[in-house]
């Protein structure tokens, strides 16, 4: 079992981990994980909304606004430990099984998937507008059961990375051309 890690910086230049794990010839699983949650932006962010609170309060001596506060930012806190931030992900290659993609949030929630290998079309590097600058995913393409030529999905490897750093935005897809590896990744 080799173990090979490296750091890399995300499309917002925050730091991430690639842990990649090679179990046998046939097995091989690959783990990004990000940075843990900031104490210190947790703090800023409870302080700027409490402060806001009081100074309503004070304005109205309406109670209910401190309350109303601490209420939001509790919850706030909870939904983003819980469905936003992610720890880590991990991409699980089996040859002759398939592909189990898993998700692990802060909170501990572990979010899994697994997709069969006779369901794979191919595995691909997509790109996507985001922002002002264009970048390339990983995506696995699902084989159509009614067409054999078609593609009825398309699956991004290591979604909640991509699509978490601005919450609300989609990506959109440059042209219809996809590159495809030369090499298949399973083997």
């Amino acid at each position: 079992m080799a173990e090979k890690e490296e750091e890399f910086t995300d499309i917002d230049g925050n730091p991430i981990k690639l842990s990649c794990q090679n179990y046998s010839p046939f097995c091989r699983e690959f783990t990004v994980s990000s940075a843990k949650l900031s104490l210190l932006r947790v703090m800023m962010f409870t302080s700027i909304v409490w402060l806001l609170a009081y100074a309503a309060f004070y304005v109205t001596q309406n109670t209910a606004l401190l309350s109303g506060a601490i209420f939001v930012t509790l919850i706030g806190m909870l939904l983003h430990v819980h469905l936003v931030k992610v720890d880590h992900e991990t991409l699980l290659l089996v040859d002759s099984l398939g592909v189990q993609l898993s998700s692990t949030y802060a909170s501990g929630r572990e979010s899994t998937s697994f997709i069969e290998t006779s369901r794979i079309k191919d595995i691909v590097i997509n790109e996507a507008v985001h922002m002002q600058t264009i970048i390339y995913y990983l995506c696995i393409l699902l084989k159509d059961p009614v067409d054999p030529h078609g593609i009825s999905t398309v699956v991004p490897l290591f979604p909640v990375g991509i699509l978490s750093v601005h919450p609300g935005t989609t990506l959109k897809p440059i042209t219809s051309q996809l590159i495809i590896y030369t090499k298949p990744l399973l083997y």
